[in-house]
């Protein structure tokens, strides 16, 4: 594999990340321009009421941004004690 082959990427420094509770989620999609790192999407897929989902991709940094928009509160935080590094496709 040449240089030019490698895929390219960036270091994440996280202080957090979020879980979700999709099946209570009503897609609103106001989390989705809200995340500043840009780590949600919405799903294909739906929940048991029939409503695309948030998917949390690598990269979150648990700032909490979506969790101050949702108003179904389907976010939960979770700090770390120290930072943890993830690497990301850019």
């Amino acid at each position: 594999m040449t240089v030019s082959e490698v895929p390219a990427s960036k270091s994440i420094k996280s202080r957090g990340t979020v879980t979700i509770d999709v099946e209570h989620c009503k897609g609103c999609l106001l989390c989705v321009p809200a995340c500043p790192p840009a780590v949600l999407s919405m799903s294909e897929e739906t929940n048991h009421m029939g409503f695309a989902y948030p998917q949390l991709h690598p990269g979150c940094t648990g700032c909490a941004a979506c969790l101050k928009v949702c108003p179904d509160f389907v976010f939960e935080v979770f700090r770390f004690d120290e930072p943890v590094v993830t690497v990301v496709p850019v």
